[in-house]
């Protein structure tokens, strides 16, 4: 559950690895994902993604290896009000006759693999973040993310992409993030000093 000790020999509370804390039907996270937070939950899927109901129709999906910081939220498409009408009001849900299985917005949120989304940021209903993003603090993500680009603001544009293109379909190719532990373990110079080259060397051992 707490991936980080400190130095007493304690747990880190504030530290999770979401896939071993999250049993939420409409909420899937992939192994090794990690969440932080200065104050952390008893519900960590209530926190982060608070208008994600287990009755809600859509799903937030999160890859494996992905990095969540302090503060960041996910508002999924339960939180959205009907607007193609006069008024956003949302009659429906208030009308006991009306509001069962009503949901004027059903978008799955999606977000790859090896994903760091910084402090306070906020993923907006239908985002789809690419693998290898990384999302700056504060920033209000919408729309699609590609892989491995650098986004930032509100609402978050690319600031510059990681790699090239031709790097990132020979990242996207490896899927480390699939690998075996061990494997991925022997590959930790590779990955920690941004040698693909090096890294495809561990995809064929």
């Amino acid at each position: 559950m707490h991936p980080i000790t400190l130095p007493d020999g304690t747990p880190h509370q504030s530290t999770v690895f979401l896939a071993n804390v999250i049993d939420h039907p409409r909420f899937q996270v992939g192994a090794y994902t990690y969440a932080s937070d200065f104050n952390p939950p008893q519900d960590w899927a209530a926190h982060l993604a608070p208008y994600l109901f287990p009755f809600s129709q859509e799903t937030l999906r999160i890859g494996r290896f992905c990095q969540i910081a302090h503060g960041v939220r996910f508002i999924t498409s339960s939180a959205n009000h009907a607007m193609d009408g006069i008024s956003t009001f949302p009659f429906t849900v208030f009308d006991p006759d009306t509001r069962a299985g009503f949901q004027p917005d059903q978008r799955d949120t999606q977000i790859g693999h090896d994903v760091w989304i910084g402090t306070g940021a906020t993923v907006c209903p239908g985002a789809m973040i690419g693998n290898g993003v990384i999302v700056g603090a504060g920033a209000v993500v919408r729309g699609t993310v590609p892989d491995y680009a650098i986004v930032a603001g509100n609402p978050a544009q690319v600031v510059r992409m990681r790699f090239s293109p031709e790097q990132i379909a020979a990242l996207n190719a490896l899927a480390w993030w699939d690998w075996s532990p061990e494997r991925i373990a022997h590959a930790r110079p590779a990955l920690e000093a941004g040698d693909i080259d090096a890294l495809a060397q561990h995809a064929t051992q």
